[in-house]
């Protein structure tokens, strides 16, 4: 058996192990988010958080975790009649990234429900984590629907199976706690509004924290059983401290003064909905009892809104989750004005003293010294206010002139900002994005079988049935006309008597569906001195803005291909962080000749690796250009024109559907964006139509080489 890795000697990280304890005291709190980069230790955390769990009496032989003191009267290994059961340590259970529904909901045996009208149930995680701990690392990548099974089942404190009628209830109480790296993509809003309270965790910055990690990390690894009983003093501290804080809990006070400190600070903070200050409720109450004390208090209030609100705050699309301390504190003022009845006279305190997560140990005493690390009971600081862009581009009105009033030189001449033959002479400062924008849904044609999202077409578990097969695998989603259609012929033959239907595993039929995929958005984005007018740019931006908005609403991944000068960059591999992609964007230069070529190419290789890493998520193209193509070449060479085209077409050829947004502008157009839309047989749509709400813009899918009559 694994020793896991003592509580007490994790260092520093105090918000993190203050609200998993919190959470330990006070499981209605519901749960802790841990956001962070990698090697932060936030699965060790975790994992260490269960070994202090108090024991659990448990029904013996129930699989469902059931009390025995209070049986559920709707387990389905019930009844159970009140009384004694046995002792076992509180479980931790993961839940891994690609697990099934089954596997975490349980599944039912449709065949024996159909024929012998038993309800064989097994148990998924849900019911093995029942008083216990579920753990979810990399929740983000966690599929929705699962997302959303589990954090219904940690609201309601039961799961439901449904299949077809048939119907199994258990009750699914846990402790939830998820991490994940922001790097590969946020949670949707209202799945972060579901877990109590949030935590941001990074590597120490200090020389001597990061040495005692280091020191006490290779000392475990060295001698696990051994590390584990240098502390082995510390965590039954905890182990006390935590239940005595649990049965203190009840009866600690939430007076009316601290209920309108916590209406004021979400009131403040313009939190929507009513769940901010329930679980701020819930969390300040579980910080005065892990303090020992009966009453709740303004540092009580404040502490709990620093975990239970950066996450639910209203944010502009692609900010860091985060709170202003110092709005925190000027609202607790203010109420301190309006309402100046004092908090109640601290004196000595009752129950368990102390204020940190792991004071409770001796400094003094051997291998507990430094247990805490300085750690005492405080919020975990703040994230910083994500900064704001600088709108402004230069010092000189001459910055702001728009560079593509006269025709370019489609061979090949000088660009009109480039500054030199290839050079990157003329470059500009990055300016800000435009207000982004409600978009038109841009899809791939045809019928995919990608990752779940809310892009194109694609045959998924989830969404309307269009027919149905025979099982691949366990059945999980019956179709039961088919099932009655395919059994029907056979039942003089099996001896059918009675008014059941005899059914076998080989009539079984479970259903297709169609629901809707996630795709590769790869965008492709002109930075050359065509494009470098200043409000021009920021129109330009501000639409990709708005599509990379659009990809992370419809759970996509996207990637980020700028070309300029004399070169195309790949300034974002493909990922799921579309919050990166928006601020690769942001910092984006102007400036130079157009190597339009270079960046279709590009674009090209980009999707050939992707394609042989996950080949069932089909590739969307986003070019956005004015359609100009002009860098140095030598004399017989191609033309910038003629080799951009024979990109295109090569892209073309590998059917990768493409969209080409056209960003020319001014009273001479060239229709180059159009002429290259039509070498990719993609779709070419300007700035306006690709607003939603345009009047017009035109219902018309992508268009791709494997759909030739829509091309022409």
């Amino acid at each position: 058996m694994t020793t896991t890795y003592p509580f007490s000697a994790i260092v520093g990280m105090d918000g993190l192990r203050l609200a998993l304890l919190l959470n330990a005291v006070s499981p209605a709190v519901g749960g802790v988010l841990v956001r962070g980069e990698k090697g932060t230790a936030k699965s060790t955390a975790v994992r260490a958080i269960a070994a202090l769990l108090p024991e659990v009496d448990v029904v013996a032989g129930c699989r469902f975790s059931c009390d025995p003191s209070a049986p559920d009267p709707s387990c389905p290994d019930g009844p159970h009649e009140p009384g004694t059961g046995e002792a076992r340590p509180a479980r931790m259970v993961e839940l891994p990234v690609g697990a099934s529904e089954d596997r975490l909901v349980g599944a039912l045996d449709i065949e024996r429900a159909l024929s012998d009208g038993v309800k064989a149930f097994e148990p998924g995680l849900l019911a093995d984590a029942h008083r216990g701990v579920l753990y979810v690392d990399e929740v983000n990548l966690l599929h929705d629907h699962l997302i959303d099974l589990l954090l219904d089942a940690a609201a309601m404190g039961a799961s439901y199976v449904e299949r077809e009628g048939v119907s199994v209830r258990h009750a699914a109480r846990f402790l939830l706690v998820g991490t994940m790296n922001p790097e590969e993509g946020e949670l949707r809003p209202q799945l972060l509004d579901r877990f109590g309270l949030t935590v941001e965790v990074a590597a120490s910055r200090d020389t001597e924290e990061r040495v005692e990690v280091v020191r006490r990390r290779l000392a475990y690894d060295e001698h696990p059983e051994g590390f584990a009983a240098r502390w082995a003093a510390d965590e039954e501290s905890l182990r006390e401290r935590i239940a005595a804080a649990r049965a203190l809990l009840p009866r600690v006070a939430l007076g009316d003064r601290a209920l309108r400190q916590i209406a004021a600070v979400c009131a403040g903070f313009e939190v929507d909905g009513m769940r901010a200050d329930i679980v701020t409720a819930r969390t300040a109450t579980a910080l005065a009892a892990w303090a020992g004390r009966t009453d709740v208090r303004t540092e009580d209030v404040r502490g709990a809104a620093l975990l239970s609100l950066p996450h639910r705050r209203r944010r502009a699309p692609f900010d860091a989750p985060g709170l202003d301390e110092d709005k925190l504190d000027e609202i607790l003022r203010q109420f301190e004005e309006d309402d100046p009845e004092p908090d109640p006279d601290p004196g000595p305190e009752d129950g368990p003293g102390g204020s940190g997560p792991d004071d409770a140990g001796d400094p003094e005493d051997g291998p507990r010294e430094g247990a805490g690390d300085g750690a005492r009971e405080q919020a975990p600081p703040a994230e910083p206010e994500p900064s704001v862009p600088d709108q402004r581009t230069g010092e000189h009105e001459t910055a702001d002139r728009e560079t593509d009033s006269a025709p370019a030189d489609q061979d090949g001449g000088a660009d009109e900002a480039d500054g030199g033959a290839g050079g990157a002479g003329g470059e500009r400062a990055a300016v800000g994005a435009a207000e982004p924008f409600r978009t038109r849904r841009l899809d791939v044609p045809g019928l995919g079988e990608g990752a779940a999202g809310r892009r194109s077409r694609a045959r998924s578990a989830h969404g309307r049935t269009t027919g149905a097969r025979r099982p691949r695998g366990t059945l999980s989603a019956l179709h039961l006309s088919a099932t009655v259609r395919a059994a029907a012929p056979h039942q003089l033959a099996r001896g059918r008597r009675g008014p059941g239907l005899l059914v076998r595993r080989d009539d079984l039929r479970e259903a297709v569906r169609e629901g809707r995929e996630g795709n590769l958005v790869l965008f492709v984005v002109d930075a050359s001195g065509s494009m470098a007018a200043r409000k021009r740019m920021s129109a330009i931006k501000g639409a990709v803005l708005s599509l990379l908005l659009d990809a992370y609403q419809r759970r996509d991944k996207v990637g980020l291909i700028t070309f300029r000068g004399a070169d195309a960059e790949l300034a974002l591999p493909p990922t799921s962080s579309v919050d990166t992609a928006a601020a690769r964007l942001e910092r984006l230069p102007t400036g130079g000749r157009t190597p339009l070529a270079a960046g279709l190419l590009k674009a090209r290789e980009v999707l050939r690796v992707e394609r042989l890493r996950d080949p069932a998520r089909r590739p969307l193209l986003v070019v956005v250009t004015d359609g100009r193509a002009t860098e140095a070449r030598r004399s017989g060479a191609p033309t910038p024109v003629e080799r951009a085209g024979r990109a295109a077409r090569m892209l073309a050829g590998d059917g990768v559907a493409s969209v080409v947004v056209d960003c020319e502008s001014g009273p001479v157009r060239l229709g180059l964006a159009g002429a290259l839309a039509r070498e990719l047989r993609g779709t070419p749509v300007t700035l306006d139509e690709l607003r939603a709400d345009s009047v017009t813009a035109l219902v018309r899918d992508v268009r791709t080489v494997s759909n030739p009559r829509r091309a022409a």
